[in-house]
Protein backbone atom coordinates (compact mmCIF):
# COMPACT_ATOMS: atom_id res chain seq x y z
CA UNK A 1 0.00 0.00 0.00
CA UNK A 2 1.39 3.27 -1.52
CA UNK A 3 1.18 6.40 0.97
CA UNK A 4 0.70 9.58 -1.87
CA UNK A 5 1.92 12.87 -0.67
CA UNK A 6 -1.00 13.85 -3.37
CA UNK A 7 -4.44 13.03 -4.35
CA UNK A 8 -5.92 12.50 -8.13
CA UNK A 9 -5.69 14.25 -11.18
CA UNK A 10 -8.32 12.27 -13.57
CA UNK A 11 -8.83 15.21 -15.96
CA UNK A 12 -6.37 14.00 -18.51
CA UNK A 13 -6.88 10.10 -17.97
CA UNK A 14 -8.77 9.94 -20.85
CA UNK A 15 -6.29 10.68 -23.53
CA UNK A 16 -3.61 8.17 -21.46
CA UNK A 17 -3.21 4.84 -22.54
CA UNK A 18 -4.95 2.00 -20.28
CA UNK A 19 -1.38 1.21 -18.90
CA UNK A 20 -1.36 4.36 -17.70
CA UNK A 21 -4.47 4.99 -16.12
CA UNK A 22 -3.89 4.19 -12.66
CA UNK A 23 -1.71 6.98 -11.94
CA UNK A 24 -3.77 9.58 -10.84
CA UNK A 25 -2.45 12.69 -9.39
CA UNK A 26 -3.43 16.07 -7.87
CA UNK A 27 -2.36 18.11 -4.55
CA UNK A 28 -3.98 16.84 -1.22
CA UNK A 29 -3.51 13.33 0.54
CA UNK A 30 -4.52 9.62 -0.27
CA UNK A 31 -3.57 6.18 0.16
CA UNK A 32 -3.13 4.14 -2.97
CA UNK A 33 -4.36 0.28 -2.98
CA UNK A 34 -5.86 -2.16 -4.93
CA UNK A 35 -9.55 -3.40 -5.27
CA UNK A 36 -10.83 -6.39 -6.95
CA UNK A 37 -7.74 -5.55 -9.94
CA UNK A 38 -8.51 -1.51 -9.82
CA UNK A 39 -6.49 0.79 -8.23
CA UNK A 40 -8.61 2.86 -5.40
CA UNK A 41 -7.62 5.80 -3.78
CA UNK A 42 -8.67 6.62 -0.12
CA UNK A 43 -8.78 10.01 1.52
CA UNK A 44 -10.68 12.54 3.37
CA UNK A 45 -13.40 15.38 2.58
CA UNK A 46 -14.37 17.69 5.65
CA UNK A 47 -12.59 14.64 7.84
CA UNK A 48 -14.80 11.75 6.71
CA UNK A 49 -13.22 8.89 4.60
CA UNK A 50 -14.01 8.73 1.26
CA UNK A 51 -12.55 7.09 -1.77
CA UNK A 52 -12.64 6.68 -5.72
CA UNK A 53 -11.97 3.35 -7.36
CA UNK A 54 -10.68 4.01 -11.25
CA UNK A 55 -11.06 2.16 -14.38
CA UNK A 56 -8.28 0.89 -16.45
CA UNK A 57 -8.96 3.41 -19.20
CA UNK A 58 -12.00 5.91 -18.81
CA UNK A 59 -14.97 5.86 -21.05
CA UNK A 60 -16.43 8.70 -22.83
CA UNK A 61 -17.63 11.63 -20.40
CA UNK A 62 -15.79 10.38 -17.40
CA UNK A 63 -18.39 8.40 -16.05
CA UNK A 64 -19.20 7.64 -11.96
CA UNK A 65 -21.30 5.63 -10.07
CA UNK A 66 -21.49 6.89 -6.39
CA UNK A 67 -22.12 4.29 -3.99
CA UNK A 68 -24.24 6.05 -1.28
CA UNK A 69 -23.91 3.51 1.31
CA UNK A 70 -22.47 -0.12 2.35
CA UNK A 71 -19.41 -0.11 -0.16
CA UNK A 72 -18.55 -3.20 -1.16
CA UNK A 73 -21.85 -5.02 -0.50
CA UNK A 74 -22.80 -7.18 -3.68
CA UNK A 75 -20.44 -5.31 -5.68
CA UNK A 76 -20.74 -7.21 -8.69
CA UNK A 77 -22.32 -4.20 -11.02
CA UNK A 78 -19.83 -1.81 -9.74
CA UNK A 79 -16.99 -4.23 -10.94
CA UNK A 80 -18.86 -4.73 -14.47
CA UNK A 81 -19.54 -0.60 -14.72
CA UNK A 82 -15.28 -0.42 -13.70
CA UNK A 83 -15.02 -2.48 -17.05
CA UNK A 84 -16.84 -0.55 -18.87
CA UNK A 85 -14.70 2.79 -18.09
CA UNK A 86 -17.04 4.05 -15.00
CA UNK A 87 -15.13 5.20 -11.65
CA UNK A 88 -17.26 4.22 -8.58
CA UNK A 89 -16.97 6.57 -5.71
CA UNK A 90 -18.38 6.28 -1.98
CA UNK A 91 -17.89 8.70 0.85
CA UNK A 92 -19.02 7.30 4.78
CA UNK A 93 -21.88 9.47 6.02
CA UNK A 94 -23.22 6.05 7.87
CA UNK A 95 -25.83 6.03 10.39
CA UNK A 96 -27.00 9.70 9.06
CA UNK A 97 -29.99 8.54 7.19
CA UNK A 98 -30.05 10.76 4.43
CA UNK A 99 -30.40 13.90 6.65
CA UNK A 100 -29.35 17.33 6.37
CA UNK A 101 -25.98 16.91 7.71
CA UNK A 102 -25.17 13.99 5.43
CA UNK A 103 -26.80 16.21 2.43
CA UNK A 104 -24.70 19.18 3.69
CA UNK A 105 -21.42 16.63 3.58
CA UNK A 106 -22.20 14.91 0.38
CA UNK A 107 -22.64 18.43 -1.45
CA UNK A 108 -18.84 19.20 -0.61
CA UNK A 109 -17.97 15.41 -1.37
CA UNK A 110 -19.50 15.45 -5.19
CA UNK A 111 -17.56 19.50 -5.79
CA UNK A 112 -14.46 17.95 -4.36
CA UNK A 113 -14.76 14.83 -6.89
CA UNK A 114 -16.12 17.28 -10.01
CA UNK A 115 -13.00 19.51 -9.29
CA UNK A 116 -10.45 17.64 -8.40
CA UNK A 117 -10.84 14.46 -10.27
CA UNK A 118 -12.16 16.03 -13.37
CA UNK A 119 -15.16 13.70 -13.82
CA UNK A 120 -18.60 13.83 -15.51
CA UNK A 121 -20.64 16.66 -13.60
CA UNK A 122 -23.46 14.23 -13.49
CA UNK A 123 -23.51 11.51 -11.72
CA UNK A 124 -25.42 8.04 -11.87
CA UNK A 125 -26.48 7.57 -7.60
CA UNK A 126 -26.40 3.29 -6.55
CA UNK A 127 -28.66 3.49 -3.48
CA UNK A 128 -28.61 0.09 -1.61
CA UNK A 129 -31.29 -0.19 1.41
CA UNK A 130 -31.29 2.87 3.20
CA UNK A 131 -28.50 4.07 1.08
CA UNK A 132 -31.28 4.91 -1.45
CA UNK A 133 -32.77 8.13 1.20
CA UNK A 134 -29.18 9.37 0.54
CA UNK A 135 -29.64 8.93 -3.02
CA UNK A 136 -33.02 10.23 -3.33
CA UNK A 137 -32.42 13.43 -1.25
CA UNK A 138 -29.25 14.32 -2.71
CA UNK A 139 -31.22 13.78 -6.55
CA UNK A 140 -34.35 16.00 -5.53
CA UNK A 141 -31.96 18.57 -4.11
CA UNK A 142 -29.32 18.59 -7.12
CA UNK A 143 -31.70 16.70 -10.36
CA UNK A 144 -29.25 18.65 -12.78
CA UNK A 145 -26.22 16.68 -11.30
CA UNK A 146 -27.79 13.03 -12.37
CA UNK A 147 -27.13 11.37 -14.81
CA UNK A 148 -29.79 8.04 -13.17
CA UNK A 149 -30.43 6.21 -10.64
CA UNK A 150 -30.00 2.96 -9.60
CA UNK A 151 -31.91 1.39 -6.00
CA UNK A 152 -31.77 -1.70 -4.67
CA UNK A 153 -34.22 -3.05 -2.24
CA UNK A 154 -34.91 0.43 -1.74
CA UNK A 155 -36.14 2.62 1.82
CA UNK A 156 -37.93 5.11 0.45
CA UNK A 157 -40.83 5.99 3.22
CA UNK A 158 -39.41 6.82 6.11
CA UNK A 159 -42.73 5.91 7.71
CA UNK A 160 -42.24 2.47 6.84
CA UNK A 161 -38.68 2.14 7.81
CA UNK A 162 -37.81 3.16 10.19
CA UNK A 163 -41.09 4.09 10.82
CA UNK A 164 -42.49 0.65 11.35
CA UNK A 165 -40.81 0.45 14.25
CA UNK A 166 -40.85 3.23 16.33
CA UNK A 167 -38.97 1.60 19.58
CA UNK A 168 -36.38 0.61 17.61
CA UNK A 169 -32.46 2.89 17.99
CA UNK A 170 -33.14 3.39 14.22
CA UNK A 171 -36.14 5.17 14.62
CA UNK A 172 -34.62 7.51 16.92
CA UNK A 173 -31.34 7.78 15.35
CA UNK A 174 -33.32 8.92 12.30
CA UNK A 175 -35.05 11.23 14.07
CA UNK A 176 -32.44 13.31 15.42
CA UNK A 177 -30.42 12.95 12.05
CA UNK A 178 -33.51 14.94 10.36
CA UNK A 179 -33.80 17.45 13.73
CA UNK A 180 -37.17 16.11 14.40
CA UNK A 181 -39.07 14.79 17.09
CA UNK A 182 -42.51 12.66 16.97
CA UNK A 183 -44.46 15.28 17.01
CA UNK A 184 -42.62 17.09 13.99
CA UNK A 185 -42.22 14.18 12.55
CA UNK A 186 -45.84 14.10 11.74
CA UNK A 187 -45.97 17.45 9.79
CA UNK A 188 -42.93 16.16 7.93
CA UNK A 189 -43.24 16.91 4.03
CA UNK A 190 -39.86 16.16 3.13
CA UNK A 191 -39.85 12.47 3.44
CA UNK A 192 -37.94 10.96 -0.03
CA UNK A 193 -40.71 9.50 -1.11
CA UNK A 194 -42.11 13.05 -0.76
CA UNK A 195 -39.61 14.80 -3.31
CA UNK A 196 -40.23 12.29 -6.42
CA UNK A 197 -41.24 15.23 -8.49
CA UNK A 198 -38.47 17.34 -8.04
CA UNK A 199 -36.71 14.76 -10.05
CA UNK A 200 -39.13 13.16 -12.51
CA UNK A 201 -39.58 16.71 -13.64
CA UNK A 202 -36.14 16.23 -15.42
CA UNK A 203 -37.03 12.84 -16.37
CA UNK A 204 -34.28 11.08 -14.79
CA UNK A 205 -34.13 7.62 -15.39
CA UNK A 206 -34.79 5.12 -11.97
CA UNK A 207 -33.70 1.41 -11.93
CA UNK A 208 -34.94 -0.77 -8.97
CA UNK A 209 -34.26 -4.02 -8.16
CA UNK A 210 -36.19 -5.55 -5.14
CA UNK A 211 -37.05 -9.08 -3.83
CA UNK A 212 -40.97 -9.66 -3.55
CA UNK A 213 -40.78 -10.93 -0.35
CA UNK A 214 -38.75 -8.21 1.44
CA UNK A 215 -39.75 -8.17 5.23
CA UNK A 216 -37.83 -5.43 7.02
CA UNK A 217 -38.63 -2.90 3.89
CA UNK A 218 -42.30 -3.86 2.71
CA UNK A 219 -42.05 -3.96 -0.76
CA UNK A 220 -45.61 -2.67 -1.38
CA UNK A 221 -44.90 0.51 0.91
CA UNK A 222 -41.13 1.39 -0.61
CA UNK A 223 -41.03 -0.03 -3.94
CA UNK A 224 -44.77 -0.06 -4.75
CA UNK A 225 -45.30 3.47 -3.73
CA UNK A 226 -41.76 4.60 -5.46
CA UNK A 227 -42.67 3.16 -8.79
CA UNK A 228 -46.35 4.37 -8.78
CA UNK A 229 -45.79 7.94 -8.10
CA UNK A 230 -43.03 8.49 -10.07
CA UNK A 231 -44.84 7.08 -12.63
CA UNK A 232 -47.72 9.59 -12.10
CA UNK A 233 -45.13 12.59 -11.64
CA UNK A 234 -43.82 11.62 -15.58
CA UNK A 235 -40.35 10.11 -14.58
CA UNK A 236 -39.13 7.24 -16.40
CA UNK A 237 -38.85 4.13 -13.45
CA UNK A 238 -37.95 -0.13 -14.24
CA UNK A 239 -37.95 -2.05 -11.81
CA UNK A 240 -36.63 -5.62 -11.62
CA UNK A 241 -38.36 -8.12 -8.74
CA UNK A 242 -36.52 -11.27 -7.33
CA UNK A 243 -39.22 -13.94 -6.35
CA UNK A 244 -39.53 -15.46 -2.79
CA UNK A 245 -36.13 -13.13 -2.27
CA UNK A 246 -36.06 -10.93 0.84
CA UNK A 247 -33.98 -7.87 1.71
CA UNK A 248 -30.70 -9.91 0.91
CA UNK A 249 -29.13 -10.77 -0.83
CA UNK A 250 -28.66 -7.48 -2.67
CA UNK A 251 -28.41 -6.84 -6.60
CA UNK A 252 -28.38 -9.80 -9.55
CA UNK A 253 -25.90 -12.45 -9.07
CA UNK A 254 -25.44 -11.69 -13.29
CA UNK A 255 -25.47 -7.59 -13.40
CA UNK A 256 -25.66 -7.56 -16.84
CA UNK A 257 -29.66 -5.99 -16.93
CA UNK A 258 -28.29 -3.37 -13.97
CA UNK A 259 -25.34 -2.77 -16.12
CA UNK A 260 -27.34 -2.33 -19.78
CA UNK A 261 -29.93 -0.20 -17.98
CA UNK A 262 -27.21 2.44 -16.68
CA UNK A 263 -25.12 2.39 -20.17
CA UNK A 264 -28.43 2.69 -21.69
CA UNK A 265 -30.69 5.40 -19.62
CA UNK A 266 -27.52 7.42 -17.75
CA UNK A 267 -27.16 10.91 -19.40
CA UNK A 268 -23.60 12.03 -18.60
Amino acid sequence: MKILPLVFIVAALGTLPAARAQQVIQPGAGRLSDWNGYQRLDFEVEGRPCLLVLPKAFAPAKPWIWRTEFFGVEPQADLALLGHGWAVAYMDAKDMFGGPRAMALFGRFYAHIVAHAGLSKRVALEGFSRGALYALNFAAAHPTRVAAIYLDAPVVDLKSWPGGNRTSPEWRAMLQAYELNEETFAAFRRNPIDLLPQIANLKVPILVVAGDADRIVPLAENTGALEQRYRDAGGPIQVILKPGVDHHPHSLKDPAPIVDFLLRNARF
